[in-house]
């Protein structure tokens, strides 16, 4: 599960899929529709990034096990594309929006080499599916059933993880390297992440009650429990988040 990337908060906000479809779904429904469209593309794109990364595998168990990552994230594709077709949206709507910030979001973060995909691959899954359970929490039930199915399915951590620690417990100059590469993509994503509130501007009245002042004071705790969230992750690998 990837992306937190809706467009670039300097460009004009487009109308939400479901408003150019006429579903006359409410404001929650609408914000649901971009939640799901941000999710579908980050998923597919997770799909062509691991299938792709998979080619140059040190071994062709690596090269397995890549595969089998990208196949579920492909799984998940459908299952978000199902669900939006459900809410009379279709999938293509729902990511257009979100692609060329998804897109330059990798151009941005494009590894040097397999080892930095799979530190990639790992701290963008768990940061995204971090967020997208925390946003759940405040939204329908519909809505937190989809993202409980996809974080069940997930087996990028339990794959992923054993890999790097057998990597940089071989290597001290490549633990070094990938330290600061994760440094650097956690910062990538919490900025993503944070344009959510400014591209939407009912985000804040979606998720959180209170005045403008508890707003901010909520989102801050959001993200400082997504900063410690990667940095028990990365402590779990011996790396300094």
């Amino acid at each position: 599960m990837t992306a937190l990337h809706p467009p670039s908060p300097s460009s004009p906000s487009p109308a939400s899929p479901a408003e150019r479809a006429g579903t006359g779904l409410g404001p929650l429904n609408q914000f649901v529709v971009d939640l799901f469209g941000v999710m579908a593309y980050g998923e597919l794109s997770a799909f062509e990034r691991l299938s792709s990364d998979a080619r140059f595998s040190p071994t062709l168990r690596d090269r397995a096990a890549l595969g089998r990552l990208a196949v579920t994230e492909f799984e998940h594709f459908e299952m978000v594309s199902a669900h939006l077709a459900g809410l009379g949206v279709d999938v293509e709507e729902a990511m257009r929006p979100f692609q060329a910030s998804i897109d330059s979001f990798h151009e941005r973060t494009r590894p040097a080499d397999w080892y930095e995909s799979l530190m990639k691959a790992y701290v963008i899954d768990a940061i995204s599916g971090d967020f997208y359970t925390a946003l759940a929490e405040h939204l329908d039930d519909d809505t937190r059933e989809i993202i409980a199915r996809i974080q069940s399915t997930a087996e990028q951590g339990g794959l992923l993880q054993p890999r790097l620690k057998s990597a940089l417990s071989d290597d001290p100059r490549l633990a070094s390297r990938l330290a600061l590469w994760g440094r650097r993509l956690v910062g990538e994503a919490l900025t993503q992440a944070q344009r959510v509130g400014i591209e939407r501007q009912f985000l804040g009245g979606l998720l959180f009650k209170g005045s403008s002042a508890d707003h901010e004071r909520q989102t801050a705790q959001l993200f400082a429990q997504l900063t410690r969230n990667h940095s028990r992750r990365m402590s779990s690998l011996g790396l300094t988040a």
